[in-house]
């Protein structure tokens, strides 16, 4: 074999390699975008329970009847802004 045979099987095997590795990579990474994924989709169950049981907590409070002044305001402040949405979508509904 002539140098230049040699050369050229030897980046042939090096080009070999490479889309070896390069397909071991893309396949890595189709793994670990399925994993983030399924971390994400996790994730947001995850808040959407902890909203749910925010909600029971005050469902509770409220229900209790036992409230420091604080949850009165924020509880009055809450039913005022409810209120006028109502109202605002009563008004677009009526043009």
């Amino acid at each position: 074999m002539t140098e230049q045979e040699v050369q050229i099987k030897r980046i042939q095997q090096k080009l070999q390699q490479l889309l070896k590795k390069k397909d071991e990579l893309d396949k890595q990474n189709r793994q670990l975008e399925n994993e983030l994924l399924k971390w994400k989709n996790q994730t947001e169950r995850q808040k959407q329970t902890i909203e749910s049981l925010k909600q029971q907590v005050e469902v509770l409070k409220i229900a209790s009847g036992n409230w420091n002044e604080n949850d009165k305001k924020e509880f009055e402040k809450r039913i005022n802004f409810y209120l006028k949405e109502i109202d605002r979508c009563i008004a677009l509904l009526s043009e």
